[in-house]
């Protein structure tokens, strides 16, 4: 089970704390659990009901009308809101990342599809991709960095949205107008493959031409295919296996190899904090950091 305290639900819904006990006084609207030192916590079921209650609550509806609903009526209501593509399509973009949490934690497949392509439908790929699922992305990093999201929720939603960019980039008339190309990598044994497909769609829209490599790239191959492929940037994402600890002597190694090269290096801040990196590298956190250098 996972537990939650009041500041990770504020963090997760975007409702304050404070709003969130005065709910719970004089709704009951959460029940918080209490561990065998008194510390208060709550649960998947209490979240996905927050999150559910924002939707509503965007939607029109009253907190002091919500709190006397029950759970089937208030997952009634939901379903009519997913339903109607116009009302979908007015919620805050707010609503649309906590409506993709709970698909992720109930893993409904249907419920994300309905989000992804509504969004589509009125956004595009593009907007879609910056405005929603790349803060939907942000906050599972959150969730996992509290150990309050599974390997298997994590996997089912990771592979949902990986098959959407695949299936968008596939489809794309791509047409190449600048005479710069990009080889984009993840290093060995990095298997978080998400950030790099939706750069790869950002740099190819840009007219720029790519050389995919994708995942788990050993470095010796790595050197063979910038040879082979004489890319002008190198583009790769530091998830999980570039740490603060071996980030320098890897970014040093790869410089010193291809001082030619510029080398963008994407991934969580906490790893770059406190780092220093060569000239020709350049740290690229978001996807609008990158379309600044597109």
């Amino acid at each position: 089970m996972s537990r939650y305290s009041i500041k990770d639900l504020e963090n997760l819904s975007g409702i304050k704390a404070h709003t969130l006990r005065i709910w719970e006084k004089r709704y009951g609207v959460l029940t918080p659990m209490r561990t065998e030192t008194n510390i208060r916590f709550y649960d998947d079921s209490q979240l996905k009901k927050l999150l559910n209650i924002s939707l509503l609550i965007d939607s029109g509806f009253k907190i002091s009308k919500i709190s006397q609903w029950s759970p089937a009526e208030i997952n009634k209501q939901i379903e009519s809101i997913f339903k109607d593509q116009n009302a979908l399509e007015d919620q805050a973009i707010e609503n649309k990342i906590n409506g993709l949490i709970i698909s992720m934690i109930d893993m409904d497949e249907e419920k994300f599809k309905s989000i992804y392509d509504t969004s589509i439908q009125k956004r595009g790929f593009l907007e879609t991709i910056l405005q929603v699922i790349y803060p939907f992305l942000e906050r599972v990093g959150f969730m996992w960095g509290i150990n309050q999201i599974s390997p298997a929720e994590e996997h089912f939603v990771s592979c949902l949205i990986r098959q959407k960019i695949i299936a968008t980039i596939d489809n794309q008339n791509f047409k190449i107008s600048k005479n710069k190309s990009f080889l984009l990598y993840l290093p060995e044994d990095e298997h978080h493959e998400l950030g790099l497909l939706i750069s790869n769609y950002l740099i190819r829209e840009k007219g720029y031409k790519t050389f995919y490599f994708g995942q788990d790239v050993p470095y010796s191959d790595l050197v063979g295919a910038i040879e082979m492929c004489h890319p002008d940037y190198i583009l790769t994402f530091a998830v999980t296996t570039l740490t603060p600890n071996n980030i320098s002597e890897y970014t040093n190694n790869l410089s010193k190899a291809f001082p030619d090269k510029i080398i963008i290096l994407s991934g969580k801040n906490e790893v770059f904090e406190g780092q220093s990196f060569p000239e020709n590298v350049k740290q690229n956190n978001k996807p609008s950091d990158l379309l600044k250098l597109l």
